[in-house]
């Protein structure tokens, strides 16, 4: 078992070591895992059961951005996840709320509304984003997306863009302990480079000391076969997430995602 210790805080929580569940809850109709999938109406139900079932975050998202996925607007995404969350917040007073978005004024509208983090799969394309995470001292999960990359070295291509994205976040005025990596599973140039970056994540994790890292493999296509027979190797790759000391796994299967983490405690 990997010892690593972190100080990343979410509101007034610090989370230091082990491996802790952030539960996925999707306020669109796109999203490619269909149970995840939530309306406005059925979204408390969605919250109380992940948290029920030991989610210490719950990830909320109104834009897929799955391979191919049309993108929305920021007026659409903000028209949609503004009155999700305003909703959460205010039935479930200590629930910890990340919103998955890369706009910064969606940003800003989820936290006005008690968003306690952003979760920016871009590497901050929006260049206010790191601005607007720094002045509502939120913490923020950047993650590295490799779709569109012509570097040929998948870990130095890791390696300088979350780099790049902690110095913008460094400037802005964010502080250290509230700043959370993901190396980007699913969202490199092919299905082989998913399985070198799963395997060797501890190597990114080294690369990128002291920050914490978040795991997403949660049911995704490098996986194969169809969507709904992937709960199994999901767990394999949190089991190898615990041994690696990743600091979170974001997950569709809360449940059974922290049975597994805790027969390692």
């Amino acid at each position: 078992m990997n010892n690593r210790t972190y100080n990343f805080q979410v509101r007034d929580k610090i989370f230091d070591c082990g491996t802790h569940v952030m539960a996925i809850v999707n306020v669109n109709g796109d999203s490619f895992w269909v149970p995840s999938r939530h309306s406005v109406d059925d979204v408390l139900f969605a919250v109380e059961k992940c948290v029920r079932e030991g989610a210490e975050i719950v990830d909320f998202g109104a834009q897929s951005t799955r391979p191919n996925a049309p993108m929305i607007s920021a007026l659409e995404e903000m028209t949609t996840i503004v009155p999700a969350i305003e909703c959460v917040r205010k039935e479930f007073g200590d629930v910890l709320i990340s919103v998955d978005t890369f706009y910064a004024d969606v940003a800003q509208a989820v936290i006005d509304v008690g968003a306690d983090m952003i979760n920016d799969v871009s590497m901050l394309s929006d260049s206010a984003m790191a601005q607007i995470v720094a002045q509502n001292d939120v913490a923020v999960c950047v993650m590295h997306n490799r779709r569109k990359s012509k570097n040929p070295d998948l870990f130095f291509d890791k390696e300088i863009g979350l780099l790049s994205a902690v110095s913008k976040l460094e400037k802005a005025g964010v502080k250290q302990n509230k700043v959370l990596l993901d190396g980007g599973i699913g969202f490199n140039l092919s299905h082989d480079e998913d399985w070198a970056l799963l395997e060797g994540y501890d190597k990114l994790m080294d690369m990128l000391e002291p920050y914490p890292f978040l795991l997403g493999t949660s049911r995704k296509s490098m996986f194969g076969g169809d969507v709904s027979a992937r709960l199994s190797a999901t767990l394999d790759s949190t089991a190898l997430a615990v041994k690696k000391g990743v600091l979170f796994v974001r997950v569709h299967d809360v449940k059974e995602n922290v049975a597994l983490i805790n027969c390692y405690k």
